[in-house]
């Protein structure tokens, strides 16, 4: 007797798939019985937590704009902690959103043992490094002006170390790339990217600050991985939120992708290196990652590890004030995290609108610059969330400890780039 697809499915079985499959065995065996074959059945779909995972809140609203940008915050990481493999989460005092409902949010923290790519965003590997120079803040002001590159697209003059082109190379992932990885090193992008020089408090030393992340190289990693994770969430769990996939962590696909992110971590310190030059490195702090502690994975997106012992993490907050030099507390209320600059009240957009904002004033006595040459409005100081407000927050919940500042002498930024570009 040769079976059918209409015998499986009179055992009850929905169709799919593994009908196929399940025909195979029927009448290779000659058994068709449920018990015999319920074995080939799908993996059953993962659906959304009825009710959010627990996550801690480490910022307090002062106004009604902080209070609508809290609740906000609230209600987008309320849907991201129904994500049904979500282990836990935090938002930070620079938290706001970053999308639509159910983003994680700048300065959000969520822990899983699987590799979300959208919960560290784009622009992997996103932070701050600050050295040293043996120079007045004028001369290096002026050095900078020629050394950055900012906008879209990339250029020639800068190319990747042999050590670092190997590693792009013996990815899997990452050598489909390596154009993008020569074409953008040297760069600094757009948005709130920027170039900063000022003085440490506690040596009268000039010191360079910059703030920018993996570039192009970095999107196409994040475009791959997300193509995996997606794959997945159609297979298991299609209730999920596209921008919350996940690759499991037992899948063929999940040591690449990780070993990847490794390639784009050094692709992008190397890249803050270019500008650096032969400065006294203090710190390199790393937010838009994927951070493993424990055997988890501790997305944060905005959001800096607190937890190395004796480290000093750098925490700017606007271009007229101090980037702040903070030594981390580990909390455990906060998973360990710290934010990673000023954040928002309100979109750049929104900002505008309610606004006037005032060039002169805001940078009065500063060396402030746009590289486009068109002021970027929605960059200035007033754009960000208070800046005492957000260092109150960091001292109030044990964040962290601030140890040093670097005061400002001017910036540099991409400026208004649509207009001109």
């Amino acid at each position: 007797m040769k079976y059918t697809g209409n015998d499986i499915l009179a055992l009850g079985i929905a169709p799919g798939p593994h009908i196929k499959l399940m025909l195979e065995r029927a009448n290779t065996t000659g058994v068709c019985t449920y018990d015999a074959l319920r074995d080939l059945l799908p993996a059953p779909m993962i659906p959304l937590r009825e009710s959010p995972e627990h996550f801690s809140v480490n910022i307090h609203a002062d106004t009604p704009e902080e209070q609508s940008n809290l609740d906000a915050v609230i209600e987008t990481m309320n849907e991201v902690m129904r994500t049904p493999v979500v282990l836990g989460g935090a938002i930070m005092p620079d938290a706001c959103p970053a999308g639509p409902v159910g983003t994680i949010p700048v300065g959000g923290v969520v822990v899983s043992r699987h590799v979300h790519p959208g919960m560290h965003s784009a622009d992997i590997c996103c932070s701050v490094m600050v050295s040293l120079h043996d120079t007045t803040p004028e001369k290096l002001m002026a050095n900078m002006s020629e050394s950055v590159w900012f906008g879209p697209g990339g250029r020639k003059q800068h190319v990747m170390s042999d050590n670092l082109r190997d590693r792009v190379r013996n990815n899997e992932i990452t050598r489909a790339f390596e154009d993008a990885a020569d074409w953008h090193m040297g760069t600094q992008g757009d948005g709130n990217h920027f170039v900063y020089v000022g003085v440490q408090r506690s040596t009268g030393k000039t010191a360079l600050v910059t703030h920018f992340g993996s570039r192009g190289f970095g999107a196409h990693v994040y475009k791959a991985g997300m193509a995996v994770a997606e794959r997945y969430r159609r297979a298991i769990s299609p209730e999920t939120l596209k921008q919350n996939a996940w690759i499991p962590y037992d899948a063929p696909e999940f040591g690449e992708y990780m070993r990847a992110l490794d390639v784009v971590q050094d692709w992008t310190q190397e890249n803050h290196r270019v500008l650096h030059g032969h400065g006294e490195i203090v710190t390199w702090t790393i937010h838009n990652f994927v951070f493993e502690r424990d055997g988890l994975l501790y997305h944060g997106k905005g959001a800096t590890p607190a937890w190395s012992e004796g480290k000093v993490e750098a925490i700017p907050l606007n271009m007229a004030e101090p980037v702040l030099l903070v030594r981390g507390c580990n909390n455990d209320e906060s998973l360990g995290f710290m934010p990673h600059g000023a954040g928002r009240n309100m979109s750049r957009s929104a900002h505008l609108r309610s606004t006037q904002p005032d060039i002169a004033a805001e940078t009065a006595g500063l060396d402030v610059r746009f590289w486009s040459g068109e002021p970027d409005l929605s960059e200035l100081p007033s754009a960000y969330k208070n800046a005492a407000s957000v260092r109150r927050d960091i001292e109030a919940y044990g964040l962290g400890v601030v140890v040093d500042e670097i005061t400002p002498y001017g910036c540099i930024m991409a400026g208004h780039i649509q207009k001109n570009w």
